[in-house]
């Protein structure tokens, strides 16, 4: 299937590791031009060499999606150069589960604001873009509760909210948003890793979970993530589409 995104500009935040990189790469193999951020600076420039050998363009920086002023600057200056974003995809999280006020206050300027101020920032190009999509990431702890319940799974809840009504309030401009809510998954330098060593208890507790007896990878969460913002995806806005080998059980109606 051609996905149509050969020679569109696209945004994903937080595409030094993990999902966020492979979403980043799965988009650069389609042809896509991809401009990518993350704090470490190093990271992010060894993305950006990494999505250039697949022929296309990329720009990178480094950002904090939590320095509002920041992000919605280093935007700006990605739609200038490449004169439009078609496609912003917000990915980064603080992952924090503490029930202490920092760990709250760090999940909504991260998770939600983040997402927030990169679709505002980038509002201006997508309404003049002929294949707009917003894709934003949130998790199965959404929508169960789990150990990450608290600040982590309430907000990733509320982008899952923010998207829909985003999608509902854009579909007239020609405007789509979707949300991919991934499982557990598992990568060097992830999450997952660091709890396997640490907390090893814990992690063959969620690995004892999943019913297809692995954790996702980061691949698999880029191609339900590429599908929805491409123009292959054309008539799906406003979902919430959960990748998690049916870890989750809850019926989404």
């Amino acid at each position: 299937m051609d996905l149509g995104l050969k020679g569109l500009k696209v945004i994903v935040t937080g595409a030094s590791k993990g999902i966020g990189r492979a979403i980043a790469e799965t988009f650069a193999q389609e042809g896509a031009d991809v401009a990518v951020c993350a704090r470490n600076a190093d990271a992010v420039n060894d993305t950006v060499a990494a999505l250039r050998r697949h022929g296309v363009q990329s720009l990178g920086a480094s950002v904090d999606v939590a320095d509002h002023a920041g992000l919605q600057r280093w935007v700006g200056e990605v739609g200038a150069t490449w004169q439009g974003v078609d496609i912003v995809v917000a990915n980064v999280s603080a992952l924090a589960i503490g029930n202490d006020e920092a760990s709250w206050r760090k999940e909504f300027e991260t998770d939600l604001m983040g997402t927030v101020q990169l679709v505002n920032a980038a509002m201006p190009f997508l309404e003049q873009s002929k294949a707009a999509s917003i894709v934003t990431i949130s998790s199965v702890s959404a929508r169960e509760i789990d150990f990450a319940a608290g600040p982590y799974g309430t907000f990733k809840a509320a982008i899952v909210h923010y998207t829909q009504g985003l999608a509902y309030q854009l579909a007239a401009k020609g405007i789509r948003a979707n949300t991919v809510s991934p499982g557990n998954t598992y990568f060097e330098g992830g999450v997952w890793e660091h709890i396997r060593n640490t907390n090893p208890k814990l992690y063959a507790e969620a690995l004892a979970l999943n019913p297809m007896g692995r954790m996702g990878k980061p691949e698999e969460m880029a191609r339900a993530a590429v599908f929805l913002a491409s123009p292959a995806a054309s008539f799906i806005s406003g979902t919430n589409l959960v990748v998690d080998g049916a870890l989750t059980r809850g019926v989404q109606l």
